[in-house]
Parts: C-alpha cells; structure tokens; sequence
C-alpha cells in the first residue's frame, strides 16, 4: 500500500486484499494517514524544529537516480513537504530527529535532512556518512516508527515497530536515549 526505500527499517502496511489495498492507497492520497520517523543525522538542525517545503526532481546519474532541489513548475518537479523536530542530540554534532512527511515522495525524507544541512547517517546517496569508522551505527539510520490510519468508527489504527538492533544500538553508542 506504501513503499519504504531498501534500506529503511519500521512499519509497513500490505494489504491482503485489492478492496482493501485500493481503500487504504485512497487514505493515502486523502492524506488521512499520518506517519513518523526516527532519524540520526550528521548536524543539529537550526531551528529545533521546522517545515521543509520544496519541489524534488529525479534526477538520473551514471549508475542511480537521486532526487534534487527542483524550482515549481518545473517538469517531472513534485511539491514534499516534511515536519521535523529534534528529540536529542549528542555532542552538538550529531541529532535524533522526529520526521513528519505531509507528502511521500521517492527519498523525501533523505533529500529534505541534506537540504537543511544534516544529513542521514549512513546515507551515502545524500551526502550521510557512518558516525563512527567502527560502524557503531550501521546502515542507514532511518526507521519507520509509526503509522496512524482512520480505523472504523472514529478511533484512529495506530501501528508502531520498534527500531532494529543496529538502529538502538547506534542510538545508544551517539549516547542518544
């Protein structure tokens, strides 16, 4: 029903059924589903807390695509917005970041942290590298923590993972809680 790039942890939603896949990908579009992110980023974001709003592009290179800062009305430029607030930091070099998108667009949350000058660890593709040559936190450090979707009646479904061994492992070697 939604998509999560490869190497991002957390939630995922499938469905088990066209019906239900076709209802839930409607809730999606509406924009009636409401999801959060955990990220560890190189930096501390100024200010604490914000919106990113900006057009991305894809952009294909030698061997990949990334996504890139696009200008409104440009061709093939999708309109992203992301909520982002910090939740702690270690050493003022490095933030555990709550992300909120509005929208869902291909690597969304990876272009916006760079954008704002932090970006994801491990994200080679946007500009994130390893926190530790040791690779204390490995991978990328981004993890799917919720999803929150209109259930029947007027109580909300709220699905959480909890983060991946390397994930909390990372998190407690930044000395993040």
């Amino acid at each position: 029903v939604h998509r999560l790039d490869r190497d991002t942890s957390g939630v995922l939603l499938l469905a088990r059924n066209v019906r239900t896949a076709a209802e839930l990908t409607q809730a999606f579009r509406r924009k009636d589903c409401q999801k959060v992110y955990w990220a560890v980023v190189a930096g501390v974001p100024k200010p604490r807390q914000g919106r990113i709003s900006t057009f991305l592009a894809k952009e294909e290179r030698e061997d990949e695509s990334v996504m890139r800062i696009a200008q409104h009305g440009e061709e093939g430029a999708n309109h992203a917005v992301t909520y982002y607030a910090v939740v702690d930091t270690a050493a003022r070099t490095l933030a555990w970041l709550s992300l909120k998108p509005v929208t869902g667009r291909t690597h969304q949350l990876r272009a916006h942290a760079a954008l704002i000058g932090c970006p994801i660890i491990g994200d080679g593709k946007y500009g994130g590298k390893p926190a530790h040559p040791s690779g204390a936190a490995k991978g990328l450090m981004l993890h799917a923590r919720e999803l929150e979707l209109p259930g029947s009646g007027r109580v909300p479904l709220r699905l959480a993972a909890d983060p991946p061994p390397q994930f909390r492992d990372g998190l407690r070697w930044l000395g993040l809680d």
